[in-house]
């Protein structure tokens, strides 16, 4: 018996020329917060073709987030990237940079580049102690306080699963696209040095690091949505 298909994500499509730029949410995010519309507000005053989206789950789309797995975000993230022709420039936040480094790993011929804020690849392996773990292993789910919200961060043991069979950072990368890693050295949620270890295993010779000594995680001042900007423009 096979399984239903998933349903298409909400997504908002800015169409104009250029390769199409896609912007990914971190964990739990959605494609209303900062970085997505102000990416959105330049792409409409530069003619560029932009989307940002939610995963199910998350935002305007369909399903239970408890239900969600980082491949099944990804296979979402794949959809968006099917109603293009040609290949796209991949924002990643946070999670949504190990999503972007996924897909340029498994489908080269679909990203023309990738821009990575505070990519946290691996994150289900680093981010995670080992009570918390053994909690998600034995419980099916943990709740963290959320400094962006009132409401409790949930993660999932299948969510968690997810993001261990799809660790990446253990050896070389083969994406040779061009990457441009944005961090800031005040994020609390993911260390710089993810970053830096990204630039060693990553085998693109295209590949530059930008790190902001006050910034943190979100870097959604307008300063760091203004470098940003720079960044994809100068892809």
């Amino acid at each position: 018996m096979t399984a239903a298909p998933r349903p298409m994500p909400a997504y908002r499509l800015t169409t104009g020329k250029g390769p199409p730029v896609i912007f990914l949410p971190g964990y739990a995010s959605d494609m209303e917060g900062a970085k997505a519309l102000a990416l959105e507000a330049w792409a409409k005053a530069a003619g560029r073709t932009f989307v940002r989206f939610d995963y199910a789950g998350c935002g305007q789309s369909e399903g239970l987030f408890e239900d969600q797995t980082l491949t099944g975000w990804r296979d979402d993230a794949l959809a968006i990237l099917d109603l293009f022709g040609e290949p796209a420039i991949l924002i990643g936040s946070s999670m949504g940079g190990w999503i972007a480094l996924m897909i340029a790993r498994d489908h080269p011929e679909k990203v023309a580049a990738l821009v990575g804020i505070a990519a946290a690849a691996d994150f289900t392996d680093w981010g995670f102690s080992m009570e918390e773990k053994m909690k998600l292993l034995q419980d099916g789910r943990i709740e963290r306080p959320s400094p962006y919200s009132d409401q409790p961060t949930v993660f999932t043991s299948r969510f968690w699963q997810s993001g261990e069979a799809s660790r990446m950072t253990a050896a070389a990368i083969p994406i040779f696209c061009p990457v441009r890693l944005i961090h800031g050295l005040g994020d609390r949620d993911v260390p710089a040095e993810r970053t830096m270890h990204l630039i060693q295993m990553i085998k693109s010779a295209d590949i530059q690091a930008t790190l902001i000594k006050d910034g943190d995680h979100r870097l959604s001042r307008d300063s760091d949505i203004a470098l940003l900007i720079r960044t994809v423009e100068s892809l």
